[in-house]
């Protein structure tokens, strides 16, 4: 994942730290400074260690390995705004993964679009028992979303993003269209 940077110095090059009797050996110095291109990552990492726990800072590759440590719903093609926003928000989701918010915050974050979303569930309270119950009997799930420029590859996306954040039991649908015009979206007069 992360190796050697070309032409990165170390911050304690071990030439500087050798006995006097080998500041001068064109041999010794070679031989360290093969040493110090080896170790010059591993000590930046540690000059830089607080920066890597947060998304916003931490370099792009290690933020792409840690969406797949934390669980982030990322497929790797993603802007990096949207994949540092997604990785920093990975904790938050799996909190409320499941719920109806839950689902509209992971595609918002996965697509950068609100989500419309429709459900049969729905909540009540009576002082009456044996009231009716809200809500549509049989369970169901509908996701729409209207992106400028949809393809065959966002439905996919959006099917398997559903998928793996709705309540296990309920069945879904999803779509995707073409985002309204401005004309479209305000009704005239």
């Amino acid at each position: 994942m992360r190796g050697s940077v070309d032409g990165l110095g170390s911050s304690a090059p071990i030439g500087a730290m050798l006995p006097a009797v080998f500041a001068d050996d064109d041999l010794a110095q070679r031989f360290v400074g093969g040493l110090d291109d080896v170790i010059a990552p591993i000590l930046n990492v540690l000059d830089c260690l607080p920066s890597y726990f947060d998304p916003a800072l931490a370099p792009v590759d290690f933020t792409r390995w840690l969406a797949g440590w934390v669980g982030a719903e990322t497929d790797g093609t993603e802007p990096e705004p949207r994949l540092r926003a997604a990785v920093a928000a990975a904790a938050h989701l799996h909190r409320v993964r499941g719920t109806r918010r839950g689902l509209a915050e992971a595609i918002r974050l996965a697509f950068g679009v609100e989500p419309e979303i429709s459900e049969s569930g729905g909540a009540a309270w009576s002082a009456r028992p044996l009231g009716p119950f809200p809500g549509d009997p049989r369970p169901h799930l509908h996701v729409t979303l209207r992106l400028s420029d949809p393809g065959p590859a966002d439905e996919h996306r959006l099917d398997a993003l559903v998928a793996a954040a709705r309540p296990a039991h309920m069945p879904y649908t999803v779509k995707v269209t073409p985002a309204l015009t401005a004309a479209e979206r305000i009704p005239e007069r």
